[in-house]
């Protein structure tokens, strides 16, 4: 049986009532000043690959600091019992993770974040992301989260990449009639981000992600929910559920399983099903839950340095029958499966991606000019004329010209 994970949604009354504060921007995209418009000469241009395989990297939009919230830091930098605003003798915040991100703890709809984010991303050969995605209830952080995950939206277009939604139909949880409340978010989906021209398709249907199901269970609710779009998605259960959405599946998606290899194994090989199969790449599995004072599981999956990344990352790209794999995740610190850099392995998810992709022209010292372009966006902020020179920097990158990009950085 495969054990479903997901860091768990615990929300505090301080945090309720911050949440009810932004809920009228919560579907909004802030403007920003270091949001660059996109020109003739700086436009994206796609990096060069020998894998033709599609590789999206799975994110959570669910992390804020106190500029961004109130004053309050957000519960996936603080569980129950973590205080960030504690530092140890090397400069780090105390946080619900054991791993420790190289910028240090970041609020997700930070502009300069999402920038570096994304840049990294473009740059180690990864397509898009799958945007972990609440709804658009009004209730615990979820009005947050859609705030953040709108804000990311706006930036990827300008770095080239595409997304699809990851819907969430655990946090339908406590809605009076779930059907009708999930039909909200289709409905909310379908107006903002399923026309798109770089949310994902697949034979012109918008790619939808299921983390489950869980709550919303048979083939008849699943076609009421999905009663409300035109077209009808190309929807993704997690893997072994399609069955709880009878025909209006398409696919399965790999996940992460406690047992490693011989889930991965099995849904590869003897799985005998005829839908459409999504991989999955992940480093390993060490989640804080225990000691951050959340239940959870906690058994782990031994990271081997880089080893298995590079493994599990291998089995997806050597399947014929794979054309999607989902690196899972991006940035889940709670339960230690992030790739993006950190203190204890640097780059070296991303240098593996370049190296496994066949990404050409590009290695380690690009990934570190978007560390660099991203100290200038903070070292500089308030500076007017440095930014827009930084953002000549995020100009240059996202069109590949990444010396003349590492030039101007030296000037800076």
């Amino acid at each position: 049986m495969i054990k479903i994970m997901r860091g768990i949604k615990i929300i505090s009354t301080k945090s309720l009532l911050a949440c009810l504060c932004v809920i009228a921007v919560s579907c909004g995209c802030s403007k920003s000043s270091n949001n660059p418009p996109p020109t003739d000469d700086n436009g994206p241009k796609p990096v060069t690959k020998t894998v033709t395989k599609k590789i999206f990297a799975h994110m959570m939009p669910w992390f804020e600091t106190p500029a961004s919230n109130n004053g309050a830091w957000g519960i996936h930098w603080t569980m129950s019992n973590q205080n960030p605003n504690v530092v140890d003798g090397n400069g780090q915040r105390q946080i619900a993770s054991h791993y420790y991100p190289l910028t240090g703890p970041y609020a997700s709809g930070d502009s300069n974040i999402i920038q570096y984010q994304l840049l990294l991303m473009k740059l180690s050969g990864i397509d898009g992301v799958f945007i972990d995605w609440p709804g658009v209830q009004n209730k615990y952080d979820y009005p947050y989260l859609a705030r953040n995950t709108n804000k990311i939206i706006a930036m990827l277009s300008r770095v080239g990449l595409n997304y699809a939604i990851v819907y969430e139909d655990q946090d339908l949880r406590g809605a009076a009639n779930v059907v009708t409340t999930a039909q909200t978010d289709m409905t909310y989906m379908q107006t903002n981000f399923f026309s798109a021209n770089n949310y994902e398709k697949i034979s012109g249907k918008p790619v939808l992600l299921d983390f489950g199901p869980q709550v919303i269970k048979g083939q008849a609710s699943w076609t009421s929910v999905f009663s409300v779009l035109n077209p009808q998605p190309a929807f993704f259960t997690l893997w072994f559920q399609s069955n709880d959405a009878g025909s209006n599946t398409t696919g399965e998606f790999a996940w992460i399983p406690q047992d490693n290899f011989t889930t991965l194994n099995y849904y590869y090989g003897s799985y005998n099903y005829s839908g459409t199969k999504f991989g999955s790449a992940y480093p390993g599995f060490n989640s804080f839950y225990a000691e951050g004072g959340w239940a959870g599981p906690t058994w782990t999956i031994n990271y081997n340095n880089l080893g298995n990344f590079q493994q599990t990352l291998d089995l997806a790209l050597s399947q014929s029958n794979i054309n999607y794999i989902q690196l899972a995740t991006w940035n889940d610190y709670g339960e230690g499966t992030m790739i993006e850099p950190t203190t204890q392995f640097q780059y070296g998810f991303l240098t593996t991606l370049q190296q496994k992709l066949g990404v050409q022209s590009l290695d380690q010292s690009d990934l570190k000019a978007v560390s660099d372009f991203y100290n200038l966006r903070v070292k500089y902020a308030g500076d007017a004329a440095k930014q827009q020179q930084v953002t000549q920097v995020f100009n240059y990158m996202v069109s590949l010209q990444m010396q003349k990009a590492k030039d101007l950085i030296a000037t800076l």
